[in-house]
């Protein structure tokens, strides 16, 4: 029953951004939305539809700077959201988002519209620019 819930919960969140307001955004704010908020929240404070039903609370990611003396922590953030970060002995239930862009790249024949290079070929290209999109929305949340 549970999983019930997480999983209507996550559903409802990745439908409920309106198709006018999708054209309007960045691609890092898009992202976020997408694959971030339902766990993290839209504020980026952990209060996502589906972080109660997480064994961990989401990191609250408004106070990232602060908690780093000041500095955003550009490499830091790139290392948790690629998945090659250390995050502890206890593993991690956020998504290796490295790897599902590049599974997402293998299935994309051509994405030109929104790239200038094809994710299929240079997947890597695609992976980053992904990841440093959602980077760079991050960096506007801080308090």
């Amino acid at each position: 029953m549970r999983h019930r819930s997480a999983a209507t919960a996550l559903a409802l969140a990745l439908f409920a951004i309106p198709a006018t307001q999708v054209s309007s955004m960045e691609l890092g704010e898009f992202e976020y939305l997408n694959s971030c908020a339902q766990c993290h929240g839209v504020s980026g404070m952990g209060d996502g539809p589906v972080a109660q039903h997480l064994t961990q609370s989401p990191a609250d990611l408004t106070v990232l700077t602060t908690d780093n003396g000041g500095v955003f922590p550009v490499k830091r953030m790139y290392d948790v959201i690629e998945g090659t970060a250390d995050i502890g002995v206890h593993g991690r239930e956020m998504p290796l988002w490295g790897n599902r862009y590049r599974e997402r790249a293998a299935l994309v024949e051509d994405l030109e519209a929104d790239f200038p290079f094809d994710p299929a070929v240079h997947t890597e290209d695609y992976v980053r620019a992904r990841i440093l999109s959602v980077i760079e929305y991050l960096s506007t949340l801080q308090k």
